[in-house]
């Protein structure tokens, strides 16, 4: 076996690995929203439910970025593919910020708030 086939297995492996975080966030995130719903007798679960969604689509992502770089750079480096490849990871950045955006209400290079500690 090559080098490039083996690289090509282990990005298609990542990819399953994307998937598989973005298939089992949704549905521990369901899961969780459900429960959580039942044992308050109808609380509001939806912010929870959305974060925790937004945060397993973002982990997901992040693998898909990767094994698209494995795949485009290591097996078939031409200019045509990483030029494909510029453009996929651009659209899954705006993804993750507008993702990180949603959830945190922040932008990703922004420093989170420190709470104020109120003197009594």
């Amino acid at each position: 076996m090559q080098v490039a086939e083996v690289l090509e297995h282990v990005g298609s492996a990542i990819d399953v690995v994307g998937v598989a975080c973005i298939v089992l966030g949704a549905t521990v995130s369901t899961w969780i929203a459900l429960d959580s719903w039942r044992r308050r007798n109808g609380a509001k679960i939806y912010e929870p439910y959305r974060r925790n969604l937004g945060r397993s689509i973002l982990l997901g992502l992040e693998f898909l970025v990767a094994a698209d770089i494995i795949k485009t750079v290591a097996v078939t480096p031409t200019f045509t593919s990483v030029g494909v490849l510029a453009i996929i990871v651009l659209i899954r950045t705006f993804l993750s910020w507008s993702l990180q955006l949603e959830i945190e209400g922040r932008w990703p290079w922004q420093k989170e708030e420190e709470p104020t500690v109120r003197a009594s």
